[in-house]
């Protein structure tokens, strides 16, 4: 089995989708524009943070849930181990966002464009999927990797 560690399609579809709404409303007047730049800055280094080694584990959960297993997973444990470390940043980078988005959400209100909020609760629910499932599916590959390479290291050497 060769040992591909990138993001899921799905992942990144939804990424790219949000990136795309989020550009759409860069591009407006006055607050809307304003507030949706904000929510680029706090998006920016978190969606590099993910992009780089929060997600790419998700890419092993189906071979990892069917209990297959190559010595070339290995590799995930680094990014595993990185998502642990950065994991209290990134809850942290949830926070700004989630502030970041409510003010898109409230001048969108305010001018009558729905596209804001809207975007606002799909970037929330993002969010809270990354912290409930996502990223602790990652960690789960990670240790789950370790594990079985402990079990055939005797095997391996």
């Amino acid at each position: 089995m060769r040992v591909n560690l990138t993001v899921p399609a799905p992942l990144k579809d939804e990424h790219d989708a949000l990136r795309d709404e989020l550009a759409a409303l860069i591009g407006r007047p006055g607050a809307v524009g304003a507030a949706a730049r904000a929510v680029a800055t706090a998006l920016q280094e978190h969606f590099a943070r993910e992009k780089n080694y929060a997600l790419p584990p998700l890419s092993l959960l189906p071979e990892v849930a069917r209990g297959a297993f190559t010595t070339e997973m290995g590799a995930v444990t680094a990014m595993t181990d990185n998502l642990k470390a950065q994991l209290p940043i990134m809850l942290a980078e949830h926070r700004r966002i989630a502030v970041a988005a409510a003010k898109l959400a409230d001048a969108g209100r305010q001018a009558g464009e729905p596209a804001a909020s809207r975007f606002a609760k799909k970037l929330l629910a993002h969010a809270r999927i990354a912290e409930l499932v996502l990223y602790p599916a990652a960690i789960l590959v990670g240790e789950t990797v370790r594990r079985r390479m402990r079990e055939r290291a005797p095997a391996i050497l």
